[in-house]
């Protein structure tokens, strides 16, 4: 109300400050929700739908609202094949691949090209859509990982709520596993698995 100035006109100082106070509010509200959304993936009270959808189109969707990282010169990358069809959540699955990618782009110190590849991945008992997300050197290790027990992933990063705990989560939910890259590219690159529909 305040800011609609229906009490009467504003200062720009004041104007400021609801407005840093109108964000701060929005960051409480959001966090709020990510703890919601945590405690209920973790005590199984939330069923992931398993609708058919396109894994590739739904990355390519997500990365064309990514702005993170372009005032520093960092910019996103896909690479994506023909349709991936995955049977899964299509609102969860791209708010998971979705804080991926902005922890990818928000951790690259330096400009530089942050690329998020699909592929699939055929096994004796199982076929994969694999994802990875970071730069050139981190993907190959990251895909390779793919194959055997995916190392940890590191979901507890500043600055981003819980959006990675939870994204870690809803991609288990669905059947998947998160793993993380090691070393100097620990924070900026992941990868992820999950089951081809089918």
């Amino acid at each position: 109300m305040l800011l609609r100035e229906q009490a009467g006109p504003l200062t720009d100082q004041q104007r400021k400050m609801l407005q840093e106070a109108d964000k701060s509010c929005a960051r409480i509200g959001s966090l709020v929700s990510e703890m919601s959304e945590l405690g209920k993936l973790e005590d199984g009270q939330i069923m992931v739908s398993r609708v058919p959808l396109d894994l590739s189109a739904l990355i390519v969707e997500v990365a064309s609202s990514m702005y993170e990282g372009e005032d520093r010169g960092v910019r996103l990358e896909t690479r994506v094949p023909g349709p991936v069809m995955v049977a899964g959540d299509r609102t969860r699955l791209a708010a998971a691949i979705g804080a991926l990618m902005h922890a990818a782009l928000r951790e690259r110190g330096e400009p530089g090209v942050i690329v998020v590849e699909c592929s699939t991945l055929s096994e004796i008992n199982h076929t994969w859509a694999i994802v990875t997300i970071g730069d050139e050197t981190a993907a190959k290790p990251l895909a390779a990982a793919a194959r055997t027990t995916p190392p940890p992933f590191d979901e507890w990063r500043g600055g981003l709520g819980l959006a990675l705990p939870v994204g870690r989560r809803v991609i288990e939910a669905h059947g998947g596993a998160l793993w993380s890259a090691g070393g100097e590219h620990a924070r900026a690159a992941s990868a992820l698995r999950l089951p081809l529909a089918g």
